[in-house]
């Protein structure tokens, strides 16, 4: 009994310090592996799949002061009205791609909405 109580304390001790090390961004940071994303997908009846070599022609949108979100999204219609498989809907397409057109804040702006509210490409434009 003496051998369990002394592992339990190096335990104990060994999460304090793992705790101790977190940063106050890591602690109010979500943790994506368990939160479902804000954009919802279940509405989707057919899965597809997108080439890559589309998807690097996606503009990308950084959240910079300097940069326009109305030219982003334009050049980004522009480019998924080219990427839409047979039977799968301009908005299927554009709500699945938008957020690989986003880096750096704007992502981080992404990954901070509640989940599951973003159910059209309205909701997302507002």
């Amino acid at each position: 009994m003496l051998e369990f109580q002394e592992s339990s304390s190096e335990f104990e001790e060994e999460v304090v310090a793992i705790i101790h090390e977190r940063t106050i961004k890591d602690m109010t940071s979500p943790d994506l592996n368990q939160l479902s994303l804000c954009i919802e997908y279940s509405n989707f009846e057919v899965n597809f799949e997108l080439k890559s070599g589309l998807i690097h022609l996606l503009p990308t949108f950084r959240g910079l002061t300097g940069e326009d979100l109305h030219k982003h999204l334009k050049e980004f219609h522009m480019v998924c009205s080219g990427m839409r498989p047979q039977g799968i809907t301009k908005e299927q397409v554009n709500l699945r791609v938008f957020s690989l057109s986003l880096a750096d804040q704007a992502n981080d702006w992404l990954y901070l909405l509640p989940s599951g509210s973003i159910t059209t490409l309205n909701i997302l434009k507002k």
